[in-house]
């Protein structure tokens, strides 16, 4: 066997073993979530006694569950999330990327202790915080702190795109008469596009599936998916739901799934639109 084969083969088990171990995990959680309630730990790596029960539960109210309504807290929440932090990220990262003033290396050691800053740290002073605010339960506290998170990541992203630009354009568009910000506007911000959108999905992705915040922050009527799921209650205090909680996860799970592989070009495109000089 040649070298060439060998090193294809192995490329392809490599891919299989990742996809497997990535995968494995949503794959048992739509096989239970297709399982009757009485199969549900049923062991056998194939659906057995197919049902949509569970699914028909997680969306059923009556239990007092509203996951609906968790879906578009979530939807909320996430959108606004997205825009704010991609609006004050490229502005940002336009300016540690192409402009010089004092204090650069500062608001960018900042900019970098707030994405490693622990979450957990942040439950209690933001828990008082907004209690003292009267803005418990409210969207209010669960946007500001999720912009909090998505910023970080929102200008690391885009100040490596922006410095890879070459500055002839910049200066092009200035000796044509446009000033810094029309530029910015009409020449800048339009080769950014492919990153934008990859910093819009990955911080949506990221404000979807926060839970910890989002836990003591809600309540019922604010609620996003990941607390709804997490307080599924089942037919009685005995019996815990767990069929429609994979069902309820295979509903939150599957869009964000079919999202990344309709977009998987723009994302892949915009991650690496920085890493090669123009």
């Amino acid at each position: 066997m040649s070298h060439k084969v060998r090193s294809f083969i192995a490329n392809y088990l490599g891919l299989i073993l990742i996809l497997v171990w990535g995968l494995a995990p949503f794959y048992w959680m739509v096989i239970t979530a297709l399982r009757h309630k009485d199969y549900t730990f049923d062991t056998r790596p194939y659906p057995v006694h197919v049902t949509l029960e569970n699914f028909q539960d997680a969306l059923a109210t009556d239990k007092g569950n509203d996951f609906l309504a968790a879906i578009a807290n979530s939807l909320l929440i996430g959108l606004v999330t997205t825009f704010l932090a991609v609006m004050v990220g490229v502005f940002t990262a336009y300016a540690l990327a192409r402009l010089d003033f004092r204090g650069k290396g500062i608001v960018t050691g900042i900019v970098l202790a707030a994405s490693m800053f622990p979450g957990i740290a942040l439950v209690t002073p933001l828990f008082q915080l907004f209690g003292d605010l009267g803005w418990i339960g409210s969207y209010k506290a669960l946007i500001i702190p999720n912009i909090s998170f998505a910023l970080p990541l929102t200008i690391y992203t885009l100040v490596s795109f922006f410095r890879q630009l070459p500055w002839e354009l910049e200066e092009a568009a200035r000796v044509d008469g446009a000033s810094r910000g029309q530029a910015f506007r009409k020449v800048l911000l339009p080769l950014a596009a492919p990153a934008l959108f990859t910093t819009a999905i990955l911080a949506f992705i990221a404000t979807w599936n926060e839970f910890m915040l989002a836990k003591q922050l809600s309540t019922t009527d604010t609620e996003p998916v990941t607390v709804a799921i997490a307080r599924f209650s089942g037919p009685s205090s005995f019996e815990f739901p767990y069929a429609s909680i994979m069902a309820a996860g295979s509903l939150v799970t599957i869009p964000l799934i079919i999202m990344v592989l309709l977009f998987q070009k723009r994302i892949v495109s915009g991650l690496t639109a920085g890493g090669v000089k123009a």
